[in-house]
């Protein structure tokens, strides 16, 4: 075993920045230069998870492969939690998570991985909109507890007083809610729900999980499925990763005293102001997000998507790969990459460092 004992690093409060970092790059640059023009690489490695992902993982792997031809990177987009129990199983190098493993997990993990176990590392930052489908309506405007009071199927026509009370100046129709929700187990579901859980109070008795809790209403497959539903239908309403929005209409929320659209800016300054999970593995760098903040400019309703993988491989392969790979993904390049396909944050220099260490002790058994 090549780790024991406590945590390995201190983690600061974690700094995000929504612009791409200009300073303590230089083992980055070291490790570019490396996958680009130094070792060439071959093979085939395969991850699955997030769908909300799906638009930065194109924007990764395009990148990786302009810089190492020879490697191609397979990933489906199946779902948050079909690519944690696909990984836990063996069925993949590595997976893709809206939510980090939770305990019982991180015991499949160590199954999985060995006494080492897993790196969660994370590498995407993106806000989850609220998307909306509703004949003359162009903007809205939702508080928590009318958010909470829709999705649970309290408030079930358009213009509701608690709607129009977060739209004075609009005219709201007459019209049925359908709300649109994930069929299946979703990371992001989970921070959906987190959301509703820690800023809407009684307004949302539900326990946080990544599969929708409340009976009834409409589902579908994936956010692309969630977008297609809602953009179906009128009077729709339903929550996705913002970078597949599209032409629908995307809700601002709710924040102190102002109302917040989704940007990688707003999302970005509410992780910054959130705090790192104590007590896992020496590179396991999961966050508990601060949703129930009141600070300015902050987007609340976001989703930290993770890679996780193994700190030992069996196969030597599979673990340069698993290194090279998420070493593009994590460098400023790969950072840019992402933001210009997915409108993603690029995370900060202290998060790629943290990342970048935890590589480095990726290994073969």
């Amino acid at each position: 075993m090549r780790f024991t004992g406590a945590r390995l690093l201190s983690l600061p409060p974690l700094l995000l920045v929504a612009g791409l970092s200009v300073t303590g790059c230089a083992a980055v640059n070291e490790r570019n230069l490396a996958i680009g023009s130094g070792e060439q690489y071959a093979g085939t490695l395969v991850g699955a998870g997030s769908s909300a992902q799906q638009a930065a993982m194109q924007g990764w792997t395009a990148g990786f492969a302009s810089v190492q031809p020879e490697v191609t990177v397979n990933y489906d987009p199946i779902g948050s939690g079909g690519g944690r129990e696909q990984f836990l199983a063996g069925g993949t190098d590595f997976a893709g998570s809206d939510a980090f493993l939770d305990e019982d997990e991180l015991v499949e993990a160590r199954e999985r991985c060995g006494p080492d176990g897993v790196f969660e590392l994370p590498n995407y930052i993106a806000p989850i909109a609220v998307i909306y489908n509703v004949d003359g309506v162009d903007e809205l405007n939702l508080s928590p507890t009318t958010l909470a009071g829709i999705f649970a199927q309290r408030i079930t026509r358009w213009d509701d007083p608690a709607i129009a009370g977060d739209n004075p100046d609009t005219d709201l129709p007459d019209v049925p809610i359908t709300p649109v929700n994930r069929s299946d187990e979703s990371g992001t579901t989970e921070n959906f729900v987190d959301y509703l859980h820690q800023a809407a109070g009684a307004a949302w008795p539900h326990e946080v999980d990544g599969n929708w809790p409340v009976p009834g209403g409409e589902a579908a497959q994936g956010n692309s499925g969630v977008v297609g539903a809602v953009n179906a239908g009128n009077g729709t309403i339903g929550y996705a990763d913002l970078s597949q929005a599209g032409e629908l209409g995307v809700a601002r929320i709710r924040v102190g005293e102002e109302f917040v659209a989704p940007t990688a800016e707003a999302a970005a300054a509410v992780v910054e102001n959130s705090e790192p999970i104590e007590g896992r593995g020496p590179f396991d760098f999961a966050i508990e997000v601060n949703r129930d903040t009141s600070g300015s400019g902050e987007y609340p309703i976001v989703l930290i998507s993770y890679h996780i993988g193994c700190l030992t491989y069996d196969d030597p392969q599979v673990a340069e790969l698993v290194r090279a790979f998420l070493t593009y993904v994590v460098s400023e390049e790969g950072q840019e990459a992402a933001a210009l396909v997915a409108g993603s944050a690029p995370i900060s220099a202290g998060l790629r460092d943290q990342a970048l260490t935890a590589l480095d002790a990726v290994a073969a058994s």
